[in-house]
């Protein structure tokens, strides 16, 4: 019977595990948390306490990869929020206009999520999920893996397996791995963001018009803020700040460092707001994209997949979207069997990761407190994206053009077709 581990039971762990079960008799998947039996926060995901996000592309996909899962968070409490005819975006310092753009994003919090998905895929026949069980390293025989060494409860044991699959996050072991087996190691790109957020649940006084408030920094003032409906009548409020401009966690800090972007109106609604829980940071000290597609030499059954290929910056909000299409792109790759399937994927990966990498990479190198290369293209897109944010403020194409790129709808060149360019040159110089 064929076999694979996947080792990592977070958000990418079980996408892979769902994308390996049509062509594996059986998939365990291995994680050194103890797994909450339905909703629940767990040690590691310390991010979980924060705003998270589906985009609709992502959300396409979760509802091909578990029909109606869409509905069933709905059903739970989760929010559907249509940018921009239900939510606010402030970008560049210009609140879009307000149109039906047919991009929207899934909103609920992580365990609730997290928890959905968990069960589905602990549904399929043949998935077996290990809990409180750590991976120490990998079985090798002739230069391919064969396995993985596990440690649970103080035993060791050993999981055979056809193919192994690291989705342990950033923190992932494959290169250390790699490292010990001889073959050689992927360069590293890196965004030093230094990056903190702050988030809590609060219970708004009074119903709130959107669903959605998103502002991002802005030269001068590296910070900005989520606020987003969650389940239970309950909202999340996430600051994030960067290069050094952290968020405090104390409630006049708090309410302080929120004013310095916040619309006075949803200032003063966080304000009244009642507090559900404490303050809860979290650190994110750099972008990471690890460049698996370009090593010549990689063992036999082994993958690496998620974060553990490109930690995005989270302010974007795209991360459990390209998670999802990196998932579809595996069920592709199983389809054409299992010769130079790493090869394969880690190139069908590199397609999805290369647009959102590069247009992530503008949106902090635009801010001049980030420390790091510009090159010109970088110097030039950020000028343009500049001038369409300014004119999305009033022109709907162009923030509609915009919003579906930034949500994975359409590549980023849409916002380049002849359409929007005109439009963007146009009404630049005009509002100029």
């Amino acid at each position: 019977m064929r076999h694979a581990v996947v080792s990592g039971a977070s958000m990418s762990g079980l996408l892979a595990a769902r994308a390996l079960v049509e062509d594996y008799d059986r998939v365990t998947v291995v994680d050194r948390d103890p797994l909450p039996a339905d909703v629940g926060h767990r040690r590691g995901v310390p991010q979980a306490r924060h705003f998270h996000t589906i985009l609709l592309r992502g959300a396409q996909v979760l509802d091909e990869m578990f029909p109606g899962l869409v509905d069933e968070l709905v059903a739970a409490g989760g929010h559907q929020a249509d940018f921009l005819s239900e939510a606010r975006l402030v970008v560049a310092g210009h609140e879009l206009v307000r149109t039906v753009t047919g991009a929207s994003d899934i909103q609920t919090t992580r365990p609730v999520l997290e928890g959905a998905i968990r069960a589905r895929v602990a549904n399929h026949p043949g998935v077996e999920i290990l809990s409180g069980c750590d991976v120490v390293g990998p079985v090798v025989e002739g230069g391919r893996v064969t396995g993985v060494r596990i440690v649970r409860d103080g035993v060791g044991d050993v999981l055979d397996a056809d193919l192994v699959v690291d989705a342990m996050g950033r923190s992932g072991r494959a290169r250390a791995w790699l490292a010990s087996m001889g073959f050689p190691t992927p360069a590293e790109d890196r965004i030093d963001v230094d990056m903190v957020y702050a988030s809590r649940l609060v219970r708004p006084a009074a119903p709130f018009p959107d669903k959605l408030v998103l502002v991002g920094p802005v030269p001068g003032r590296p910070t900005g803020f989520a606020f987003a409906a969650q389940e239970g009548g309950r909202w999340m409020v996430t600051a994030v700040g960067m290069a050094g401009d952290h968020p405090p966690t104390d409630e006049a800090g708090y309410l302080a460092f929120l004013k310095r972007s916040a619309p006075p109106d949803v200032h003063d609604a966080i304000a009244a707001a009642e507090p559900l829980t404490e303050i809860r940071l979290h650190r994110f000290p750099a972008s990471l994209r690890r460049r698996y597609e370009r090593l010549r030499r990689f063992p036999p059954g082994l993958l690496v997949f998620g974060d553990a290929l490109c930690s995005f910056n989270p302010i974007y909000g795209q991360g459990m979207t390209v998670a999802a299409l990196e998932a579809q792109a595996l069920r592709r790759c199983l389809r054409d069997g299992e010769r130079d399937l790493a090869r394969r994927f880690f190139r069908a990966a590199a397609g999805i990761v290369d647009p959102v990498w590069q247009l992530n990479a503008g949106g902090d190198l635009a801010l001049p407190e980030i420390i790091g290369h510009r090159p010109l293209t970088t110097r030039l897109l950020n000028r343009y994206v500049a001038r369409l944010q300014r004119v999305g403020a009033h022109d709907p194409v162009v923030a509609t053009a915009f919003v579906r790129a930034i949500g994975l709808l359409d590549p980023p060149s849409s916002m380049m077709r002849p359409g929007v360019l005109a439009r963007v040159v146009v009404g630049g110089m005009r509002r100029s």
